[in-house]
This record gives C-alpha cells, sequence and structure tokens, in this order.
C-alpha cells in the first residue's frame, strides 16, 4: 500500500504551536476520533472486508466440489420395492447415501480471469477505504479551522461591543449634563445594539461549526478544542496548480481505486468471453442404499415331499417324490447392505457451449459497455480534481494577495479610528463620522482574520490534493 496521505506541508508547525489544555481537543485527537466514529468511514471498512471476502470466495472455486448425500425414509401402499423391483403393498423403511466430487479442469480461463478481477476490486476497495480517510482527515482540519476562524471572529465582535460601550458611557454622561447632540446618544445606543447583533452571530456561526465537527467525529458531547498560541505565517505557495494536479495524480488514492476499478473491468470482459469456450469437468461418484424387505436364505436342511406328479408301474400310480432343500429367511444388516450395495462412477464431461440465445454476446457486449464507463469515471474523476485544484489554487493565490492589501488597510482604518476617536473626545467631530470610522476599522479587521483563514485553510486543501503526508 502507498504511504499515508494526508494534508498540509505546515502541519507540524501547528501542532507545535499548541497549547497543552486538559479541556481542548487537539486536531490529532479530531482526527483519530473521527477515524473511530466516523458512519462513513466505517461504512468504506466494510465494503473493503466484503471485497475481500469475494476475492476468498473466487479463490477457492479452483478447488473441486465434494458434496454428500443421505436420506432415510418409510413407505406405505403399493410402491417398488428398491432391493427386488417388485410390485409391493406393504410398509417398509429404506435409505440411500451417495458422495460425489466435480472439479473443473478447462474452462476458457474464466476462473483465472474472475480471481484477478476480484482481487482488483479488494484492492480497490482498500485504496478507495483509504480515500475515504484521506477526505476524513481534510474534513477534519478544515472544520477544526473554521471553528478557530469562528472563534477570533466572536472575539472581535466582542472587542467592538467593548470598544462601543466605553464611548456610550461618555456620550451618555454628555445628554446628561444636558451638553452635546442629543441624537449622538440615540445614535450610538443604535451602535451598541448593532454590534450585540454582531455578537450573537458569531456565536451562532461558532456553535454552527462545533457541530459541523461533531457530526465529522460522531459524538454526541459539546465539541471543546485546544487554541493556537500562534497561527502559522502567510508565505508564498511554492508550486503551481499544475505541479500539484501532477502529484495528486500519484499520490491520492482517489485515482488508484479508479485505475483499479479500471483493470477490474477489463478483466470481466475476459470473463464474459469465457462463456464462448468449452468447459471441461471431472467428476466421480459413489453410492449406495439400503432398504428392510432386503434378506438372505439359509438352507436349514432337506425334507422329502411329493411333488404332485405320479408315475403308473403295472396299472399302478405311485407319487413321485423329491428332496426339497428348506431355508429360513434373514434380515440383511444395514451396515452389510450400505457395503454390498456400494457402486462407483468416474468420468470426464465437456459442456460445449452451441447456442444460448445470444447470452455470451450480450454479456460480453455489456461487459464492454461497463468498461468504457469505468474508463470515462477515471476521466471525470481526473477532470473533477483538475478543476477543484485550480479553484482551489486561485481562491488561495487570492486571498494571498488579499492579506497584504487588507494589513495595509488595517493600518490606515487604525490610524484614522484613532484620530476620530480623539476628534470625537474633545468635540471636534460628531458620533457620526466616529461610528464611520469605528466600522471601517472592524470590517476591515474581520476580513483580514476571514482572509488568512481562508489562505491556510487553501494551503490544506492543495497540500491534500499533492498527498502530503501527515506526522503527529
Amino acid at each position: 500500500m502507498k504511504k499515508f496521505i494526508i494534508l498540509f506541508l505546515i502541519i507540524t508547525n501547528v501542532l507545535s504551536a499548541q497549547n497543552s489544555s486538559e479541556n481542548g481537543l487537539s486536531l490529532e485527537e479530531c482526527i483519530n476520533l473521527a477515524i473511530d466514529n466516523n458512519i462513513n468511514f466505517k461504512r468504506s471498512s466494510l465494503r473493503s472486508e466484503t471485497e475481500e471476502l469475494n476475492f476468498r470466495a473466487t479463490k477457492s472455486q479452483v478447488l473441486p466440489t465434494i458434496n454428500g448425500s443421505y436420506s432415510y425414509a418409510v413407505n406405505k401402499g403399493r410402491s417398488i420395492d428398491p432391493y427386488t423391483n417388485d410390485v409391493i403393498d406393504q410398509q417398509f423403511s429404506f435409505s440411500n447415501a451417495g458422495l460425489r466430487l466435480n472439479a473443473r479442469i478447462f474452462n476458457g480461463f474464466e476462473l483465472r480471469n474472475s480471481i484477478q478481477r476480484d482481487r482488483y476490486n479488494m484492492e480497490a476497495a482498500e485504496a478507495e477505504k483509504e480515500a475515504e480517510r484521506q477526505q476524513l482527515i481534510l474534513d477534519v482540519t478544515l472544520a477544526y479551522f473554521q471553528i478557530l476562524n469562528n472563534r477570533d471572529l466572536l472575539e472581535l465582535a466582542k472587542l467592538r461591543l467593548e470598544s462601543t460601550k466605553k464611548q456610550t458611557n461618555r456620550v451618555q454622561t454628555l445628554n446628561e449634563q444636558g451638553e452635546g447632540n442629543p441624537a449622538d446618544y440615540t445614535d450610538i445606543q443604535g451602535q451598541i445594539s448593532n454590534d450585540r447583533s454582531a455578537v450573537i452571530a458569531a456565536e451562532n456561526q461558532l456553535k454552527q461549526s462545533n457541530l459541523e465537527l461533531a457530526q465529522l467525529l460522531n459524538i454526541d458531547s459539546q465539541i471543546s478544542i485546544e487554541n493556537f498560541q500562534v497561527l502559522p505565517e502567510i508565505t508564498a505557495y511554492d508550486l503551481t496548480a499544475e505541479e500539484v494536479y501532477s502529484e495528486s495524480l500519484e499520490n491520492l488514492e482517489v485515482f488508484e481505486g479508479r485505475r483499479l476499478r479500471l483493470d477490474a473491468a477489463e478483466e470481466d470482459v475476459a470473463v464474459a468471453r469465457s462463456l464462448f469456450s468449452p468447459e471441461v469437468s471431472l467428476f466421480a461418484q459413489m453410492n449406495t442404499n439400503f432398504s428392510s424387505l432386503a434378506s438372505l436364505l439359509n438352507e436349514t436342511g432337506t425334507q422329502v415331499v411329493e411333488t404332485g406328479q405320479f408315475i403308473n408301474i403295472d396299472g399302478i400310480n405311485y407319487a413321485v417324490q423329491s428332496n426339497q432343500s428348506q431355508f429360513s429367511q434373514q434380515n440383511i444388516p444395514y451396515i452389510d447392505q450400505l457395503n454390498n450395495n456400494l457402486s462407483s462412477v468416474a468420468g470426464v464431461s465437456i459442456n460445449i457451449p452451441v447456442f444460448n440465445g445470444f447470452r455470451a454476446k450480450r454479456e460480453v457486449t455489456l461487459k464492454k459497455i461497463q468498461l468504457k464507463d469505468a474508463e470515462l469515471e477515471l476521466e471525470d474523476t481526473k477532470n473533477q480534481y483538475q478543476q477543484a485544484i485550480k479553484q482551489a489554487y486561485n481562491a488561495m493565490q487570492a486571498a494571498y494577495d488579499n492579506y497584504f492589501v487588507l494589513q495595509e488597510q488595517v493600518a490606515s482604518y487604525e490610524e484614522s479610528y484613532r484620530v476620530n476617536e480623539i476628534r470625537f473626545q474633545n468635540g471636534v467631530s460628531n458620533i457620526v463620522e466616529f461610528i464611520i470610522s469605528k466600522n471601517n476599522l472592524d470590517r476591515s479587521r474581520i476580513n483580514l482574520a476571514n482572509t488568512k483563514y481562508e489562505f491556510l485553510i487553501r494551503v490544506k486543501v492543495l497540500d491534500y490534493y499533492r498527498g502530503a503526508n501527515f506526522s503527529s
């Protein structure tokens, strides 16, 4: 099996920066829980086990089949005596036993091709299981980082609210003293409501991302993850989209699974062609039987009896007598009958297909269609991944470029907010200018946080496509 494939180049830096919180799950712990509990991954394991059993069953067909049979019955009424073949009308019991062997010698290489087909299917199922594992780890990682992103956004929303509250206290004091514009107080009260609504929305987003991670881990308990002391720095991605796609073709198990399914479909065509070939088999059989009517006649002596005939001597009839043997009837024991009635047969059978309603032709055509479908499925998978890689790469590059633009924007809005805050506190500017400046700064900080996580997430997606190794 190829190397275990997973995630991103900078994962070791991320893991080393985690806190050792006792109450929160690390990324590695979340991944292990998902592998142990995720239902889709468990089902992929069951499919892999099923394909392995199918392969073993097909391999076992090279062995001859040996079957035994036994029957015991009681007969009443008119029937044929199985011992004498006479018509009788009495109750008796009978029994039959047999042993039969069949061995296929040649069937157009159907069995050989079937074994190879099921071997490919077994290996494909194992590759698909690994692909499911890779996808699961990616999904858990993205969900984990989404929680971190939403957690940061919630903290920003809370800071916005606290900042607004501080200014509210000052405006309220001025309003109570009858100084300033009364509308300033109502405007900033509206801003507080807006900031509170933003906190509620951020809390809901965090809860939703927690639920998504819990679903992947298939657990009902509340999810709590570790904090990161620092996030990885934003650095330019070293590879092009074409290079990422090239590595994905070599490393991702999803492509290996598709290729193995294609190989299995090719073997299936060869299996169907064997329907045109004769089948040669060896067979052997042993049979025996028992009847309660079977018996032996044992001679016990002789007796002079009249034959019913006469001879005439000088006009006198004399009865003709003869010695007649006397017999006694003895039932034949069960085991003796089985031994005495034993028979065997062995031979070779050849089944030559002459006409089967075009079944063989239809079967070959059907398997060729399925082969073509497997080829198209592989091609479609390549196209889908190539498109997804290009989209992820473009999104990553856009986030990278936008991150530095937003850094400059945040710096500009921070200075603008600082100036407007001083002006507002000194009564030089009004509340509207202050709120606009504050909202601009808050939005730019949120956009910067979103962009940073967007870049990190896209990097992880691209490294997943590359098949980067996961180091715990």
